[in-house]
């Protein structure tokens, strides 16, 4: 165990099922919308645009909030900042679930404060208390990431029945079924209060972002962070609007939800794919180029042959997973310690997010120009070309180095050999 910690763990199995608790809260409550979003959208009188906004506002908390983070753990703790991340999400549930337009966005935005604390200190707490098992507890952590946003997505509409059943007049059966999602983190809460007495600070070199203001002016840190941005930008284009577009081709709404949650564990497995086999295989470009492919196929399979719609959805699924992990991981291949991988994670996931949060509201106002979701289909068909050409850069092993020339302060690329540079 990291001597970097301030305790020592009496049940180190405890902290580990709070963690995987924890993690299956930091997308469900955003997925879980996805299914029942027309049926907002009718009772709101929302426009595609503004519907698509209810995905966009967590993506933009996280790229405001996450820097924020880790000098709330810093001054806090660890342990209490986790269990404040459990409660924003739960009071943004309650928030959002009240009915109204205004609650509505006004809860999003909470949910989406508290998942960004989340996303920002768990990987701390893993690499501070388990510095042995973080591939395979990350491996663990994103699965249970995606089995809590398939919970959510597919539970929805069977919840939006039973308040119809129920003759539920308090609040909208949507507001209703959204409610419903409450049950994760309030048992998460109960698991993790036994935590919250330790007041420990998260492992310096994944707490510290350091300001290295030359990644922005670098070619590969903006290939890296752009792979991740369309990463990003196709899969919560989809987590807002794959029910909507399967009811359109004819599913019901109980199907389109359950596919929705495909989704969301289709993009969970490439946690146990991946993390061993990117040991085996030296050039990442070769595996980030099968995501990209995969992309294309599933979504332009989903325009052409949406009848063979779980296919293609496991596909788009298992592409944006598995990519987002290969992004993560070449934060770490293309810097030389934690403070430049910190800087460049940084500027990634803020690029990432902000560029994510057009998504949703791009595909939708593209479907309501258009009147068709064909036009949405490919425009995001050509998005993963270009992720495509993307992935053969981002992927490479040349190295961010700063230029300590005085004339010249400008980032260059190195490999292992000091004498060849790559631009």
């Amino acid at each position: 165990m990291s001597h970097n910690s301030a305790r020592n763990i009496v049940h180190p199995a405890l902290v580990i099922i709070g963690i995987l608790l924890i993690a299956s809260n930091l997308r469900g409550p955003i997925t879980g919308i996805g299914p029942i979003l027309a049926f907002i959208s009718d009772d709101l009188n929302l426009s595609a645009t503004q519907a698509g906004m209810l995905t966009t506002l967590p993506l933009l908390a996280f790229a405001i909030f996450s820097p924020l983070s880790s000098g709330l753990a810093r001054k806090i703790g660890l342990e209490p900042s986790l269990m404040l991340a459990l409660l924003a999400i739960t009071s943004g549930i309650v928030i959002r679930s009240a009915g109204s337009t205004l609650t509505l966005y006004l809860g999003t935005c909470i949910i989406g404060i508290g998942i960004a604390i989340g996303n920002v200190l768990l990987p701390s707490l893993l690499k501070r208390d388990f510095p042995n098992k973080v591939p395979t507890l990350t491996a663990i952590y994103v699965l249970m990431m995606g089995v809590g946003a398939t919970i959510s997505s597919s539970t929805t509409i069977p919840m939006l029945n039973l308040a119809n059943s129920l003759n539920v007049t308090a609040i909208p059966d949507w507001a209703f079924a959204l409610a419903t999602t409450l049950v994760l983190p309030l048992i998460t809460m109960l698991v993790w209060l036994p935590q919250t007495s330790h007041h420990t600070k998260p492992a310096t070199d994944t707490a510290d972002i350091d300001s290295h203001s030359y990644m922005w002016r670098s070619a590969a840190a903006w290939q890296v962070s752009g792979f991740l941005a369309l990463n990003s930008f196709i899969m919560y284009a989809f987590i807002a609007w794959l029910p909507s577009i399967l009811v359109s081709n004819g599913y019901s709404e109980h199907q389109a939800g359950y596919i929705h949650g495909i989704l969301q564990l289709a993009s969970a497995a490439p946690a146990i794919v991946l993390i061993p086999l990117m040991a085996k295989v030296k050039d990442k470009r070769v595996l980030s180029l099968i995501m990209t492919i995969l992309a294309f196929i599933g979504i332009t399979g989903l325009l052409m042959m949406p009848q063979r719609a779980v296919a293609w959805v496991m596909m788009l699924g298992f592409s944006c997973g598995g990519g987002f992990i290969l992004g993560l991981s070449f934060v770490g291949l293309r810097t030389h310690n934690a403070h430049q991988a910190a800087a460049l994670s940084g500027m990634a996931q803020c690029i990432g997010y902000l560029f994510a949060a057009t998504g949703p509201i791009i595909f939708g106002s593209l479907h309501e120009t258009t009147g068709s979701w064909d036009m949405p289909l490919i425009i995001t068909a050509g998005i993963s070309i270009i992720w495509a050409s993307l992935a053969v850069k981002a992927g490479r092993s040349a190295v961010i180095t700063h230029q300590l020339n005085p004339s010249d302060n400008l980032p260059s690329e190195q490999t292992s050999n000091p004498v060849i540079n790559e631009l």
